[in-house]
């Protein structure tokens, strides 16, 4: 008798091991996966790009004889006093509530030292933030948790948050386990239960409205503070006239590779464009109003290392902001604290479970246990050291294309490794003269 031979079992493309566990998971428990962290799915990106170096036709600058300059000034379009940084990286808004208060400390520490501003995120300013940083962008949110005239006034900067890429169109999340007696105060919520942000603002539905309210926030500063619009990566041509329209001075594009501190995954891997593909649309809306370098442009979403601080100004943007690197570099996630991390039912670098309250590293937890885990001082030392190579980084490619400032990069400089990338970044495919749909 012929025995059947054995055959490898093989996984179908369309339900892999994870969708069949997700299916599982969604049938026994009737609930919908949440978590924070981001887009974990392979997206076009930074890394889908390359300079061109200078050789014969390029004339390099020397690095230990030749400047090369990085500061930004963000705001001058109305402002009176507009933000100058050091360098073109910016700390996005994380909240207190999702972070620690040692966390947010640790932000503005870090920050302050490397010459950059941040953010304060939903749920409003607390004291130990706005002590230690220099420059703090006050985040001005659908929910409205924590805000008041007083923290606005106390603000260098008001950030509008329309969007957020992670989840354009949505709300965020802040689970009750998160809700300290501390939090519940700031926000005006009940302690220990599921939160959940408004996803719109309640005063305005469109860019006429917006416009009031932008000038209501000039006349309650003085016209001093620079304020900003940020959007979730999904119409970013059209999402930047309007706001420039509405008067902003700063415009925010957050692509989907943003993290978030809690939504649903659905929204996280499904809702929104890669960064890459938010950055020209943007631009081409300042050069169509003939406003690119009036009105400035952060991009944020994924930014990870000097290369893609420099490819992102080479492709438009005056600034990049960073949120899960710069937690990162305060040391969340770290390995050291794997057991851990592996009790939650996760692992060091998945971030799976940042919404749930217990991280190990201190970071984004309420538990005072926990918390006290991250010394500020330390942390704000790693992330400035952080923004250090990021800012040394970006320097050194901008001299090996012969620029003076890290804003005199150009697509010119650029050259993409995939069709996808090409169209996107609107620049050639390597070894050729050819971006898709334009030529």
């Amino acid at each position: 008798m012929k025995t059947k031979p054995q055959t490898t079992p093989r996984y179908s493309a369309t339900f892999d091991e994870y969708t069949l566990s997700e299916i599982r998971r969604a049938a026994s428990t009737g609930i919908y996966d949440i978590r924070g962290g981001g887009a974990k799915r392979k997206l076009p990106h930074f890394d889908d790009l390359l300079f061109l170096g200078a050789s014969m036709s390029r004339y390099p600058l020397e690095g230990y004889r030749e400047q090369c300059g990085t500061d930004v000034t963000l705001g001058d379009r109305h402002a009176s006093k507009p933000l100058k940084l050091d360098i073109p990286i910016t700390i996005a808004g994380m909240s207190f509530g999702s972070l620690s208060g040692q966390a947010k400390e640790a932000l503005g520490r870090g920050a302050n030292a490397a010459g950059t501003s941040t953010t304060t995120g939903d749920g409003g300013m607390t004291p130990e933030e706005r002590e230690h940083s220099a420059l703090l962008v006050y985040q001005y949110l659908p929910s409205r948790y924590g805000m008041n005239p007083d923290d606005l006034r106390k603000a260098d900067a008001i950030e509008i948050v329309v969007g957020q890429g992670a989840k354009p169109g949505g709300g965020g999340m802040l689970m009750g386990q998160k809700i300290s007696d501390r939090v519940a105060s700031m926000r005006t919520l009940p302690k220990g239960i599921d939160q959940r942000s408004a996803c719109r603002h309640p005063d305005w539905t469109g860019p006429d409205d917006l416009e009031i309210k932008i000038l209501e926030l000039r006349e309650i500063t003085n016209w001093e503070k620079p304020i900003f619009i940020k959007v979730g990566g999904a119409r970013p041509y059209y999402d930047t006239a309007l706001a420039i329209k509405a008067g902003a001075d700063v415009i925010v594009v957050d692509g989907m590779q943003g993290g978030t501190a809690a939504t649903q995954d659905v929204f996280i891997e499904h809702v929104g464009q890669p960064t890459l593909a938010c950055i020209r649309p943007a631009v081409q809306a300042l050069q169509d109003m003939d406003m690119h370098r009036k009105v400035q442009l952060i991009v944020s979403g994924g930014i990870r290392n000097g290369a893609d601080v420099a490819k992102a100004l080479a492709l438009g943007a005056d600034a990049v902001s960073i949120g899960t690197a710069a937690l990162i570099a305060l040391g969340d996630n770290h390995p050291q604290y794997e057991d851990d991390y592996q009790k939650l039912g996760s692992t060091a670098g998945a971030y799976d479970d940042w919404h749930e309250g217990q991280d190990p590293a201190g970071i984004t937890t309420q538990d005072p246990t926990l918390s006290a885990r991250l010394n500020p001082e330390m942390a704000g030392r790693r992330l400035a050291n952080y923004l250090k190579v990021m800012t040394l980084e970006a320097q050194t490619i901008a001299r090996a294309c012969g620029k003076s400032h890290v804003h005199n990069l150009e697509p010119e400089d650029l050259v993409a490794l995939t069709v996808e990338a090409s169209a996107m970044a609107q620049v050639p495919l390597s070894g050729t003269s050819w971006i898709p749909g334009q030529n």
